[in-house]
């Protein structure tokens, strides 16, 4: 199965578990290859291969699910149960050995992983504010590849307040937000 085919199935199963449950806002459904892939794409011409890429608050797979079918290692972390299931769903439906569903809280599984190897990049979308992130990753070099909306200059500057990093700003292709890629200091 090919890239194109995963991402229909994706698409397909989207809109049928949206039935059931809030995957993504209702009014976003009818644009969902724009508005959600190609959206959580944009990352793939930024962020380094062959990095394990750790994608926080998961939901509906945005951008970790996407960026595993376009060949990234990634581990989607997400807390809500049902939620987990759907990224299982797609998981095994699409066969995606290369990506790992973590049911539970970020600051459980970033525990876990303290003091072992961190060569992955995090990132997130629609998850939290910046400060509430970066208090989760709060760890030395961290690399971050955030899609955040317009208004990602207040998050910057009440970050900054309580963290030091180093950032640059993108402006997204598909809407009118930002990518910010952030390394902690």
């Amino acid at each position: 199965m090919n890239s194109k085919e995963k991402f229909e199935i994706y698409e397909s199963l989207l809109r049928e578990w949206s039935t059931k449950m809030n995957l993504v806002a209702p009014s976003t459904l009818s644009d969902i290859k724009n508005r959600h892939f190609a959206d959580s794409a944009q990352l793939a011409d930024i962020i380094p291969t062959g990095t394990e890429i750790v994608d926080l608050g998961s939901g509906a797979g945005f951008p970790g699910v996407v960026l595993a079918i376009m060949g990234y290692n990634v581990t989607c972390i997400e807390s809500i149960g049902k939620k987990t299931d759907f990224l299982n769903a797609i998981k095994n439906k699409l066969n995606l050995e290369n990506l790992t569903i973590y049911h539970g809280r970020v600051e459980n599984f970033l525990r876990e992983k303290t003091g072992k190897t961190r060569d992955f990049v995090f990132t997130a979308r629609a998850f939290a504010p910046l400060t509430k992130i970066l208090d989760y990753v709060h760890g030395p070099k961290s690399r971050l590849f955030l899609l955040k909306g317009r208004e990602i200059e207040a998050e910057i500057a009440t970050a900054k307040k309580h963290h030091k990093f180093k950032y640059e700003l993108i402006p997204s292709k598909t809407g009118d937000g930002f990518i910010i890629i952030l390394q902690t200091m």
